[in-house]
C-alpha cells in the first residue's frame, strides 16, 4: 500500500500534491482543517480551507492568501484529488480526503461524532488509511448526553442567579463557547462574554449562525449591574484579574477533562461539566469503524494506549508525532484568550 501522506517535521505531507495538512512550520501550501491555533498557524505561503472555516481563520491570521472550497467539492492539486468533509468539531471544521492513484487517505484533524446543533455534523469518509486524534482515547471519557448537559448547566446558572451570584463558565473561545451559548436559557439572566469569545461570536454571527444576545465584558463592567449573569470566558481567564471583577461568582469548567476525578478540585472550580468538541472513547471507535480503514495513525492524546487498543482490534495501527495540542485547561486556545 502506497503512502499517500507522509509525516515530516513540518506536518503531514502529500508528495503527489506537494502540500501539507495543518503544518506547524512554514510551508508553501497548507490545507487547513479548522481555525484553532494549533492547526491554523501563521507563516504559510498559501492556505486552503472550507468556506465556513475561512472567516475565523482570516480573523485569527489576518491578511493571508486563503482559497476556499465547499464541503465535498473536489480539487485537483498536482497528482492528488482532494476534498473536505464535515468533522463536527467546530463550525467549518473538516476532515481532508486525499486520493492518489486510487488510494484514499483521510486526515481527520479534530472531530466529534455527536451533532451539537451548531457545527456541521460529522460525516464518515471511507478510506484505506485514517489519521485520527485520540485526545480522549481512554474508556473513562464518555460525554454527558446533550439534553442532560443542557439541563445541568442551566440548573446551575439558575440556582446561582437565585442567590444573586454570577456564574463564570470556562470554555474555549472557538466552538465550545458557542455551542454552550446556543444551549443557554436567556430567560435566566443576562449573558456576558470575554473579548476573545465575543470576537469569535461576531465572526460566526456574520456567517449566519444564530446565537443568543450577549454583552461584552469591558473595563467598566460591574457585576452589580448584571445581576444573575452568566459569564463565558476562556479557561485561561478564570482565576485572573479579569475574573475578579465578578466577586462571589460560582465558577465552572466545561471540558472533557472533567471526566477525570480530581481535575475540578485541582482547578478550584465549583462545578465541572463533562463536554468536549473532541470525540470521546465511543466516538473515536465508532468513527474509525465507519471509515472501513485498515491502517490507522493516531496523533495527539493517549497515543500509546489507543494504538495498542486498535492493534488488539485487528487494525494496522501506528503513532504519529505531531505538534497538535488537543484540549487543554492550562493554555489559551488562541492568542486573544489570555
Amino acid at each position: 500500500m502506497a503512502n499517500v501522506l507522509t509525516f515530516t517535521d513540518r506536518g503531514i505531507y502529500c508528495p503527489a500534491g506537494d502540500f501539507h495538512i495543518d503544518p506547524w512550520r512554514p510551508v508553501d501550501r497548507a490545507l487547513i482543517t479548522h481555525g484553532h491555533a494549533d492547526h491554523a498557524r501563521p507563516g504559510m505561503g498559501r492556505y486552503l480551507s472550507t468556506e465556513a472555516a475561512a472567516p475565523v481563520i482570516r480573523h485569527r491570521l489576518g491578511d493571508i492568501a486563503l482559497d476556499t472550497v465547499r464541503y465535498g467539492e473536489g480539487r485537483r492539486i498536482g497528482g492528488a484529488q482532494v476534498s473536505f468533509h464535515p468533522a463536527g468539531h467546530v463550525p467549518g471544521s473538516a476532515q481532508i480526503r486525499v486520493e492518489v492513484a486510487g488510494e484514499v487517505w483521510v486526515a481527520s484533524g479534530d472531530y466529534k461524532v455527536v451533532d451539537d446543533g451548531l457545527s456541521e455534523p460529522f460525516e464518515p469518509v471511507r478510506c484505506h488509511a485514517f489519521i485520527t486524534e485520540c485526545t480522549f482515547g481512554l474508556p473513562v471519557f464518555n460525554w454527558t448526553p446533550l439534553p442532560e448537559l443542557r439541563a445541568q448547566i442551566n440548573a446551575w446558572w439558575s440556582a446561582n442567579a437565585a442567590e444573586g451570584r454570577p456564574s463564570i463558565l470556562g470554555a474555549y473561545s472557538l466552538g465550545k463557547a458557542q455551542r454552550l451559548l446556543h444551549d443557554l436559557d436567556p430567560a435566566i439572566g443576562p449573558i456576558l462574554t470575554h473579548g476573545a469569545i465575543e470576537n469569535t461570536n461576531a465572526v460566526l454571527r456574520g456567517q449566519g449562525l444564530s446565537l443568543p444576545d450577549t454583552t461584552l465584558v469591558t473595563p467598566d463592567t460591574r457585576a452589580k449591574d448584571h445581576p444573575g449573569a452568566m459569564v463565558l470566558a476562556p479557561p485561561s481567564a478564570l482565576g485572573s484579574a479579569w475574573a475578579r471583577r465578578f466577586a462571589g461568582a460560582s465558577t465552572a469548567f466545561a471540558s472533557g477533562w472533567m471526566a477525570l476525578r480530581g481535575v475540578r478540585r485541582r482547578r478550584a472550580a465549583d462545578r465541572g461539566f463533562i463536554v468536549s468538541d473532541h470525540a470521546d472513547w465511543r466516538g473515536l471507535n465508532s468513527a474509525i469503524a465507519a471509515t472501513g480503514a485498515e491502517r490507522i495513525f493516531v496523533t495527539h492524546g493517549y497515543t500509546s494506549v489507543f494504538r495498542r487498543w486498535l492493534s488488539e482490534q485487528g487494525y494496522d495501527a501506528a503513532i504519529v508525532e505531531t505538534d497538535y495540542s488537543g484540549e487543554s485547561l492550562d493554555a489559551p486556545d488562541d492568542p486573544e484568550a489570555a
